[in-house]
């Protein structure tokens, strides 16, 4: 075995609690989000002290004063700093203000903006606390659904998509598909599977009056939020099922199919295609939205500087969800490549596959027809 080298011997304990403050930081991002810390920020259109920024929020200035120490450290939020004076008990006090530039306003306090980032980190307890449940999974092979991480688990999935859904889906995505805007233009039927809290479902609803959109969803706190979302809309060319007694149907009788980041998360996807193209019209048509991915392990840690968080949540998330029943196939954050997608679509009877030309972070689109 090679020699301990002292000097990489720094570096990797370096490179381990580099991790260890990710994490932590992390936390003070949920609590930031939680708490309107960012907001408070965001509407001062100032730097502000502590001291403001707790008057803002109503928290205690001690706390909000070393949080805002990480953030600022951390480079999460901008600072001023000022020098150092002391009180008149001979304590030092800083005078350090602190702002968002129009970046960290977009992703940490603009729940519109289709940059906003809060959504993985308002499930950040959730999500952490299923470690508790992790060696069990590793040592029996079966993981959780979604709903093991509660309603907040449900918010958290929401508002992680939907902001770039709402700027993006109507205007961009859709007309990318080969004639699908003048079908729904016309009325058509549409399916969406894993709809979530229903958030794609209505804002097609209502840009398509014309068109009948059903959600399809196995997540019960996702469908009480979707229920109370179609309630306020007042859409009724809307409606949203529980998958498991209200299935989708068999009968060639859909015009669309929409899956938007749930392929992957499910305990057996080759029947689910299998059930869509049973689904589909002959000339319908299925959008297959999913998380970007290489064919190998190599390829995605050369190519993906998110490859650990991407493995790391389907640990904790996503392969858990697709080993949640026996004999799920588990294939994980990264386990659809557009290869791997290709192959399972002609599997399931489909002959046509394109990947659409839409520029987003995380996902890849494909057009997908029978």
């Amino acid at each position: 075995m090679e020699q301990l080298d002292p000097d990489k011997l720094k570096l990797f304990s370096f490179l381990l609690f580099s991790k260890l403050e990710g994490a932590v930081t992390s936390g003070m991002v949920h609590l930031g989000d939680q708490l309107g810390l960012y907001k408070a920020l965001a509407a001062a259109q100032q730097p502000l002290t502590t001291a403001q920024l707790a008057h803002a929020t109503r928290l205690n200035e001690r706390w909000v004063r070393e949080w805002s120490y990480n953030q600022a450290a951390a480079k999460m939020i901008s600072t001023i700093n000022k020098p150092t004076s002391a009180t008149t008990s001979g304590l030092a006090i800083d005078d350090d203000t602190f702002y968002l530039s129009p970046e960290q306003t977009a992703v940490l306090a603009s729940d519109t903006h289709p940059a906003f980032g809060m959504g993985m980190f308002h499930r950040l307890p959730q999500t952490m606390e299923s470690l508790k449940q992790m060696p069990e999974s590793f040592r029996t092979g079966i993981g959780h659904n979604y709903d093991s991480h509660g309603p907040e688990g449900a918010i958290g999935i929401e508002r992680s998509f939907e902001p770039w859904t709402n700027a993006n889906l109507i205007s961009a995505v859709l007309p990318a598909l080969d004639g699908v805007t003048k079908v729904l233009d016309a009325g058509a039927s549409i399916a969406d599977i894993g709809c979530g809290a229903g958030g794609a479902v209505l804002l097609m609803a209502k840009a398509f009056p014309k068109s009948s959109f059903i959600g399809y969803e196995i997540s019960q706190y996702a469908l009480d939020r979707a229920a109370q979302k179609l309630k306020d809309s007042k859409l009724d060319n809307a409606h949203f099922n529980d998958a498991r007694t209200n299935p989708l149907p068999a009968d060639h009788s859909v015009d669309f199919v929409t899956t938007f980041d749930c392929i992957h998360d499910m305990t057996h996807p080759a029947e689910m295609m299998q059930a869509i193209h049973a689904a589909l019209k002959p000339n319908g048509m299925w959008l297959l939205v999913d998380i970007k991915a290489h064919d190998t392990f190599a390829l995605n840690m050369q190519k993906n500087p998110m490859a650990p968080l991407m493995y790391g949540i389907s640990v904790l998330s996503c392969m858990s969800s697709a080993m949640s029943a026996p004999g799920g196939a588990g294939l994980g954050t990264l386990g659809l490549s557009a290869t791997n997608a290709a192959s399972m679509a002609k599997a399931a009877g489909f002959s046509h596959f394109r990947k659409l030309d839409i520029d987003h972070s995380v996902n890849a689109f494909y057009e997908i027809r029978l």
